[in-house]
């Protein structure tokens, strides 16, 4: 069992980690997905959170906060509909949208955020 005070590190070819755990808390990078769509990409984001969380022994449920950020405002409806799927009623992580253009062209899609591992 490692040292809560640890870091431990999630790293990417890129220079940033995909997450970095310290303390109590998982910071997680940009998620994305891919596909023709903005609910294929949607989806295929939570697929990849879901695997970044289990690298810590996490799931869905211990998100605390998340950063949402979508290249076409008109998508919020769906992904507002979407994102329901995906957590308990009522136990919803805090929550931070808006709209960007990213650097992948492709993208429409794009989760981030902070997961809570204590008692």
């Amino acid at each position: 069992e490692s040292d809560m005070k640890d870091k431990k590190y999630l790293p990417t070819p890129y220079s940033y980690s995909q997450a970095v755990a310290a303390g109590d808390y998982v910071f997680l990078a940009m998620h994305r997905g891919f596909g023709p769509d903005f609910k294929t990409q949607f989806h295929d984001s939570f697929k990849n959170l879901k695997k970044t969380l289990a690298e810590f022994d996490l799931t869905l449920a211990d998100l605390a906060s998340v950063e949402v950020r979508m290249k076409h405002i008109e998508d919020v409806r769906v992904y507002e509909k979407l994102f329901r799927d995906y957590f308990e009623k009522d136990k919803y992580p805090a929550r931070m949208g808006g709209t960007t253009e990213f650097i992948d062209g492709d993208c429409l899609f794009m989760i981030g955020g902070i997961a809570y591992r204590g008692e």
